[in-house]
């Protein structure tokens, strides 16, 4: 199995009334070494600005972002040269980010590369320490500062830190 840690960073809470803006992703393995960043041409005129705000970007420089079609056709054909069996898509927030990688990726493509399902990390590590109120954030060493190719790390540090120190089960 191949896990690729995503994050996605938007303009807005759903997928085709806004838009996504950029997203990251890495191979989970001990490396962290393949890594993946696009930047996307808004799909909606809506937007709101205090959820760009947080990507650190302006509208107008979204404007000037890559055709989204673009995008997407090169973060597949980066999960096909990088990747040699099963894709498991993993997120910090894969209820958010899925949805926004499943949606461009049928859009633009006709079909998304890592099938139906996704993972959560922040599920994971409740389930490892049996307890649903504690959260992994504090396994990251990289800072969580919302350019996608940082959190993508800081989470799959997190990730290779709940399988080495914690006893987590999971071939990477």
């Amino acid at each position: 199995m191949t896990y690729i840690m995503v994050d996605v960073e938007t303009d807005g809470p759903i997928p085709a009334d806004f838009s996504m803006i950029c997203f990251g992703a890495v191979i989970v393995d001990g490396a962290l070494d393949k890594t993946f960043y696009g930047q996307l041409h808004p799909v909606s005129e809506s937007w709101i600005p205090e959820r760009l705000q947080i990507s650190g970007f302006t509208r107008d420089q979204t404007l000037q972002f890559d055709d989204p079609k673009k995008v997407m056709n090169k973060f597949y054909d980066w999960i096909e040269s990088n990747c040699k069996d099963n894709l498991i898509f993993i997120s910090d927030n894969n209820g958010f980010d899925w949805q926004f990688i499943n949606y461009y990726f049928h859009h633009f493509l006709g079909e998304n590369p890592f099938g139906h399902s996704s993972t959560n990390l922040g599920s994971l590590y409740k389930g490892l320490v049996k307890d649903v109120s504690k959260n992994f954030k504090h396994l990251r060493k990289t800072i969580h500062s919302h350019n996608p190719i940082d959190d993508v790390i800081g989470n799959a540090e997190a990730l290779s830190y709940m399988k080495k120190e914690m006893g987590l089960e999971i071939n990477f």
